[in-house]
C-alpha cells in the first residue's frame, strides 16, 4: 500500500478536524467535575492552612503571655526556697504555678547534665580535670519552655574539662 504525498493545506485541515473532534466529545459533565474536584482540593488546603496558623498564633500569644509571668515564678521559688511561702500567698502562689503548668509552661535546670547551648546560658565557665565535656554545675537562673519552645534558656555555672 502506498501512501500519498500530503500537502500542507491538507494535513492543516486534518488537524483542525482532529480538534474540532476532540472538542466536540469532551463531556461537560467531566470538565463540570473535575472543575468542582479542584475547587474542593483548593478549599481543603485553605482550610489546613487556617487552622494551622490560627494554631501557631494561640501558641505565639501564649508564649508572650505566659513570659510576662516568669519572674513572678521566680519570685515564688525564692519565696519557698526560704520558707516564706505560706497562707493566702501560698494558695495564690499554687493556683499561678497551677495554671502555668496547664497551659504548657515547663521548668528546667539540670545540674550534671551536659552544656547545650541551645537551652543554657553560661554565665561562668570554671575548669577541673574530673569532668570529660562540658557539665552544668550551678543553676542560677531557671529555664522555662512552652512545648519545644524556648521561652528562657536557663542561667548557669558550667565547668569545662582541663
Amino acid at each position: 500500500m502506498s501512501e500519498e504525498p500530503t500537502s500542507p493545506e491538507s494535513a492543516e485541515q486534518a488537524l483542525s478536524d482532529a480538534v474540532a473532534q476532540a472538542i466536540g466529545e469532551v463531556d461537560p459533565v467531566a470538565v463540570l467535575t473535575n472543575d468542582l474536584q479542584r475547587l474542593q482540593a483548593d478549599f481543603q488546603n485553605y482550610r489546613k492552612r487556617i487552622d494551622r496558623e490560627r494554631s501557631e498564633s494561640t501558641e505565639a500569644v501564649t508564649a508572650l503571655v505566659l513570659a510576662q509571668f516568669l519572674g513572678a515564678l521566680d519570685d515564688i521559688d525564692r519565696a519557698k526556697q526560704h520558707g516564706e511561702l505560706s497562707g493566702g500567698f501560698k494558695a495564690v502562689a499554687d493556683q499561678i504555678t497551677g495554671t502555668t503548668t496547664k497551659l504548657g509552661l515547663t521548668r528546667f535546670e539540670g545540674i550534671g547534665v551536659n552544656f547545650d547551648p541551645n537551652i543554657h546560658e553560661a554565665l561562668i565557665h570554671e575548669t577541673s580535670p574530673e569532668v570529660l565535656e562540658t557539665q552544668v554545675t550551678t543553676v542560677i537562673r531557671p529555664g522555662y519552655k512552652l512545648k519545644e519552645r524556648i521561652l528562657r534558656p536557663a542561667q548557669v555555672i558550667v565547668t569545662d574539662p582541663a
